[in-house]
């Protein structure tokens, strides 16, 4: 009697442990085809994120373009996307990847060496950054 007592508590599902699928994790498609694009686009009055967390020691850093390449090959994406891990938590819109670039009125953290990139958080590439965070698949 007592064993099947305690089988039976074994069976009940225990509601009050988070699902290990409840915590999204970051898509290595989505970054390559949505994430670093960002990190090598111009923007007016600002450098390239690539052209300074390629050669700075701060917490992101990418790996540097090389001479004459206009993107990275697989093998430096696959190095990006391990590096960005950083600064990008899962699930988490405190991160710093969402929160240095923009803007301190927005929500930012209070410095950034490159500037703020995003003026508030309805900026369609910051909002990409949000999706990457929150576990977006690519399409």
């Amino acid at each position: 009697m007592m064993v099947s007592g305690l089988l039976g508590a074994q069976q009940q599902p225990q509601e009050s442990q988070p699902s290990p699928s409840s915590t999204p994790s970051l898509d290595y498609g989505y970054f390559k085809t949505q994430v670093e694009p960002i990190f090598l686009k111009k923007r007016p009055g600002h450098a390239r994120c690539v052209s300074c967390h390629a050669a700075n020691n701060a917490p992101l850093r990418v790996v540097p373009l090389s001479p004459g390449e206009t993107t990275w090959n697989e093998e430096e994406s696959r190095k990006n996307f391990e590096l960005v891990k950083r600064v990008a938590i899962p699930g988490d819109l405190e991160s710093p990847l969402l929160l240095h670039p923009l803007a301190e009125s927005a929500g930012g953290d209070f410095f950034h060496n490159g500037g703020k990139h995003f003026d508030s958080k309805d900026d369609p590439e910051w909002l990409v950054l949000k999706s990457f965070v929150l576990g977006k698949k690519a399409e």
